[in-house]
C-alpha cells in the first residue's frame, strides 16, 4: 500500500501536524506502507486562490500512484486533497486536529468565543463558507480521524462518526539544551503566536515576579525548543484550546513540571495534582498561584513530573501507527 500525506505544516516548520507527518513518513515504510508527502509550503508563496488550484494539481500528479490520500486538516490541504481523491477515484481519509473555521475566525476575524461556544452560532458568510468546506471534506472521507475524545465530541456534531487515534510520540524526544539559560525561575512555553495560545496572559503573570523569566520557543527547530522545555523550572501551556497537544506529550516525557489549562484534550493527558497542575483558561490569578506552588514546593512538583513521564509511555508512536494501519487496511 502507498499513501499520500497532504499536510499544512512540515519540518522545518513547527507544530503538531509537522511532527505527526514526519513520524509517519519515517516509520510507516518499515511496516510495509510507502509514503509520499505534499506539504502546503510547496505552494504557499503563490497568490491566494491560485495556490490552492496548484495544490490540487500537485495532488493529482502525486496521487496517481497511491492507494490512499491522507489529509492533515479539513480546508487548506483537506479540500484540495478531497477534490483530487474524487477526480482520481482514490480512497480519502482526513485527520481533524482542530476546527479550521474557528481557528480562522479567532485569528483573523476577531471572534472571541471558545471552540465549544463557537459550534452552534453563526458568524457571517466567511465563517459559513469555511464551515461548508469543512463539512464537505469530512463527509467525503472514507474515515475521519481525531486525536482526542474532546475532538471526537466536536466533530461528531458535523454529521460524521470519527475514529479516535491519539497522537503518539517517539521516545526519547530530541533535545538540544540551550547555552544561555537565564538565572532565576524559568518558565517556558512552546508554540506559534496565535491568539488561543495565551502568550500575552502568561507574560503578564511572569511580569508580576522580578525573579521569574519567560522564554517563548516560537519558530525554533524542534530539538532546540524541547531543550528549553527540558531546562525550564516549569512548562506552561496557557491555551484556550488544544485538540491534543504534541508538545504537551513531549514535555511530559522530559520530566519538567507542567501547568496547563483545563481545555480541549489537555485533561486527557494531565490529571490535576497528579501529573501536573490544571487551571481555568484566561485566569491570570490561577496561573500565578500554580506557578508559585511549583516554585515553593519543588519536590512535589518533581513527583508530579515523574508521574507524567510514566503516563506518557501510553502515547507511543507505535500504538498510533498500529491503529492507523488497522484503519488503512479496513477502509
Amino acid at each position: 500500500m502507498r499513501i499520500l500525506i497532504a499536510t499544512g505544516l512540515y519540518p522545518p516548520e513547527t507544530g503538531g501536524p509537522a511532527t505527526y507527518t514526519k513520524l509517519l513518513e519515517e516509520r510507516l515504510p518499515a511496516r510495509g506502507i510507502g509514503v509520499s508527502v505534499l506539504p502546503f509550503r510547496a505552494v504557499r508563496s503563490l497568490p491566494k486562490g491560485i495556490r490552492h488550484l496548484v495544490y490540487v494539481w500537485k495532488c493529482l500528479m502525486l496521487a496517481r500512484k497511491v492507494d490512499v490520500i491522507f489529509a492533515q486538516d479539513t480546508v487548506s490541504v483537506g479540500f484540495p486533497a478531497a477534490l483530487a481523491a474524487h477526480v482520481l477515484g482514490k480512497k480519502f481519509i482526513v485527520r481533524v486536529p482542530g476546527d479550521y473555521a474557528w481557528e480562522q475566525a479567532s485569528g483573523r476575524w476577531g471572534v472571541m468565543d471558545s471552540l465549544d461556544e463557537f459550534q452552534p452560532k453563526s458568524y457571517g458568510w466567511r465563517v459559513g463558507v469555511l464551515r461548508a468546506l469543512q463539512k464537505f471534506v469530512v463527509r467525503s472521507a472514507r474515515s475521519v480521524v481525531v486525536p482526542s475524545e474532546y475532538m471526537r465530541h466536536i466533530v461528531s456534531g458535523w454529521g460524521v462518526v470519527p475514529v479516535l487515534i491519539y497522537n503518539g510520540i517517539a521516545l526519547p524526544v530530541p533535545v538540544e539544551l540551550p547555552k544561555n539559560r537565564s538565572n532565576g525561575f524559568l518558565v517556558v512555553t512552546v508554540g506559534r503566536k496565535v491568539p488561543w495560545k495565551g502568550f500575552e496572559g502568561l507574560a503578564r503573570v511572569i511580569g508580576r515576579e522580578p525573579s521569574w523569566h519567560l522564554f517563548v520557543a516560537d519558530g525554533l527547530p524542534r530539538a532546540q525548543a524541547l531543550g528549553w522545555v527540558k531546562t525550564a523550572d516549569v512548562f506552561v501551556l496557557n491555551s484556550t484550546y488544544e485538540g491534543l497537544s504534541h508538545v504537551l506529550l513531549e514535555a511530559m516525557s522530559l520530566g519538567t513540571p507542567i501547568v496547563a489549562t483545563a481545555v480541549g484534550g489537555n485533561p486527557e493527558l494531565i490529571t490535576d495534582g497528579i501529573e501536573g497542575l490544571l487551571i481555568p483558561p484566561k485566569d491570570d490569578d490561577a496561573l500565578h498561584i500554580a506557578l508559585k506552588k511549583i516554585e515553593q514546593d519543588r519536590e512535589t512538583a518533581r513527583a508530579r513530573a515523574e508521574e507524567a513521564r510514566i503516563k506518557v509511555a501510553r502515547f507511543s508512536i507505535d500504538t498510533t501507527l498500529g491503529k492507523l494501519i488497522d484503519l488503512l487496511q479496513t477502509i
